[in-house]
């Protein structure tokens, strides 16, 4: 939903920009307040227009233009501490920088305490800031303040303007940050699924038998209904405390030890790192073996009984225990669970694996509130039985196909070439297969019940589960597959696609793009392991590209896009795709695709040291600092279209999967180019 409201509202702020100048100004404020015994405190305020938004003191190394402040005191004043933030800014995670930024809008207020050691004296005052909308981020700006203390009328105020142009058509943009956690859409989409899982949960055959142990425990309450409808709430309220309180507590302390910087990268480790993909995906391996009955994965039994034992004490504790023991009890079951609703979560903003969690943990918590208000209700629901252990092996196949994404992201990353797009879609048919086998009774593991014959429930998802499989069997030879285009390995990575020979049309020989050469007649860096989709010849380093497009009189086409970027594979496999802005890009356009999570360390003379002095090696760090520096691009999939000597021609346009504005955004950049001529 975040994502979509900054995409409506890009339209509005490249329209602001082109009818008024005045629209963009900051307009900086200063006040002084008398705090007594000749201490002083200045506060500058800045007035930021709408929709426009400012970073704020960081510091960003590597990272946004933070706003600075410098107070030099003249004779008579002397500063006291360090420039502070008296509001709070709106945090967020910039997956381009890796880290935590945070941004004002509307205003700012800045506070430096000054004591006198005279009647009266002036500061002055250096700011510089950078203001940003949805379409483009201006130039950094800067003004000085002088600051008279105390004010001519004691309670004082001076002020100065500093004024913005927006007449810079050549003036980097950013779009709406497109993170790992669209992988279910959006934010809602993540929070909807753990509520969903919350629920499905109850089914699963470790938790279902702790219905009647909460039930059995809240018949025996005493002192009335309204000390037992207080005993049920406070059940439901340990219960999410005790799944979201050590998730939250975790990314807290890495936040409180290293900053926001470090909790951003431990985020951006996991989503795309080999070790936490590789274990990520051995857990789902094991957890799916324990759920088809080759062991029991459980907490250890004397952790259980204890908590156990103290559950039977009357009072808040005993209530905490049996909440205790209901999570440790259910562990083996919801561990997976748990695992995938964090995991989808972690390359989000910085609330978004604790608010997920946290849905998550409500929804499980809900059915045993509603049991411990209402224990009568226990006699309507179906007793515990074979069908739980159904419930099981279901989950189990779905625990292999999601842990084989958590390999293909470190397999894409690295480039190992395990997992190509057919080996990958073989998987999860055999999987899906043997599935809908097992749900119309065709396979039996140890511990399922006879089944004589199958419900209409069963057979219904037998149904669901075999179009799926029926779906996905077109992509063995080379079909779009369009629904998981933003979950499968790219087409590039496929041998075979029906009607293109032997080789998938984005599958270049070995070493080279289909014939295309640089300006000076050499191979396309990077050529020999990167690609592009539909077919289509391009470059992987930019200054390549430029060098091309100058050479054959083209615009460039600049995709800032990831190995592990959903958001960018459905928009090549649903926009890119159509005839007519393919035709637009194959023509019209050279394309440079430019990864910013690519791991491979380049050769040492296309490593790039930083203003700061660190030294870049990989491709995707590379690509992600020359993005932000450069373009101020904070997000993928974005497209900037690029005319002679790094004009941008129009807005740029991040993830939009409408067809029809994403080629009129293709032929704009087009007239926009020749125009320039």
């Amino acid at each position: 939903m975040y994502k979509f409201l900054r995409i409506l509202l890009l339209p509005l702020a490249v329209a602001a920009a082109a009818t008024s100048v005045r629209a963009q100004d900051v307009a900086w404020k200063s006040d002084v307040e008398a705090l007594g015994d000749e201490m002083y405190r200045i506060v500058l305020e800045a007035s930021i227009p709408a929709p426009y938004h400012m970073y704020d003191m960081g510091p960003y190394e590597e990272g946004p233009n933070a706003t600075t402040i410098r107070f030099t005191p003249g004779e008579g004043a002397v500063l006291e501490g360090s420039v502070e933030q008296l509001d709070t800014p709106e945090r967020h995670y910039d997956a381009t920088s890796d880290m935590q930024i945070g941004t004002f809008s509307g205003k700012a207020r800045f506070a430096q305490r000054v004591r006198l050691t005279a009647p009266e004296a002036s500061v002055a005052a250096d700011v510089e800031w950078m203001i940003c909308d949805d379409s483009s981020c201006m130039p950094p700006d800067d003004t000085q303040l002088t600051i008279r203390i105390p004010a001519p009328d004691a309670a004082a105020s001076a002020s100065d303007t500093a004024a913005r142009s927006a007449t810079d058509a050549e003036t980097p943009a950013a779009v709406a940050p497109a993170t790992d956690s669209a992988a279910s859409g959006s934010f809602w989409a993540l929070l909807i699924e753990a509520i969903l899982w919350g629920f499905a949960a109850l089914l699963t055959p470790c938790v279902f038998p702790m219905v009647p142990m909460t039930v059995s425990y809240f018949l025996k309450g005493e002192g009335g209904a309204t000390k037992g409808r207080l005993r049920a709430m406070l059940y439901g309220l340990f219960i999410v405390a005790l799944y979201t309180l050590p998730i939250a507590a975790i990314i807290l302390i890495t936040r409180v030890v290293g900053g926001d910087a470090v909790t951003a990268d431990i985020f951006n480790w996991l989503a795309t790192h080999w070790l936490p993909n590789v274990v990520f995906f051995l857990v789902f391996m094991l957890f799916a073996a324990s759920f088809f009955g080759a062991f029991e994965i459980s907490m250890p039994s004397w952790l259980v009984n204890k908590s156990d034992a103290k559950a039977d004490t009357k009072g808040l504790g005993g209530i905490f225990f049996l909440a205790l023991t209901l999570v440790l009890v259910s562990f083996s079951c919801t561990g997976p669970i748990v695992g995938s609703v964090l995991i989808k979560s972690t390359a989000g903003e910085f609330w978004t694996p604790i608010l997920t969690m946290l849905a998550f943990s409500v929804a499980f918590a809900l059915p045993f509130t509603l049991f411990a208000l209402f224990p009568s209700v226990l006699k309507k629901l179906p007793k515990s039985g074979g069908w739980l252990n159904s419930v099981k092996v279901v989950i189990g196949f779905v625990e292999v196909a999601l842990g084989f994404k958590f390999l293909s992201v470190a397999d894409q990353t690295y480039h190992w070439g395990l997992l190509d797009r057919e080996i990958y879609l073989a998987i999860w048919i055999a999987v899906f297969t043997l599935l809908g086998l097992y749900l119309l009774g065709k396979i039996r593991f140890a511990h399922d019940s006879d089944l004589p014959h199958i419900g209409v429930g069963r057979l219904a998802l037998a149904i669901v589960v075999f179009s799926f499989v029926v779906y996905m069997l077109p992509g063995m030879w080379g079909a779009p597959l369009k629904g998981l285009s933003g979950y499968l390995p790219p087409l590039a990575t496929q041998d075979f696609v029906l009607g293109s020979g032997s080789s998938a049309p984005a599958a270049m020989p070995e070493g080279g793009t289909s014939g295309l050469r640089t300006a000076e007649g050499r191979t396309p860096k990077y050529a020999d392991f990167l690609h592009l989709p539909h077919g289509l010849e391009g470059f992987f380093d930019l200054q390549e590209a430029e060098a091309y497009a100058a050479q054959v009189g083209k615009p460039l086409f600049i995709d800032f896009t990831g190995h592990g970027c959903v958001n960018c594979r459905e928009m090549e496999a649903r926009v890119w795709s159509d005839p007519e802005v393919l035709e637009l890009l194959r023509d019209d356009y050279v394309i440079v695709a430019l990864y910013s999570d690519d791991k491979k360390v380049l050769p040492e003379s296309d490593w790039v040291t930083t203003e700061s002095g660190k030294v870049l090696k990989s491709l995707g760090k590379i690509n992600s600092y020359y993005a932000r520096k450069t373009y101020g691009v904070n997000a993928q999939p974005c497209y900037i279209l690029q005319g002679r000597d790094g004009q941008v021609l129009v807005p740029p346009r991040g993830y939009d999967l409408d067809v029809a504005a994403f080629a009129a955004f293709l032929r704009s950049g087009l007239e926009a180019y020749r125009s320039a001529r």
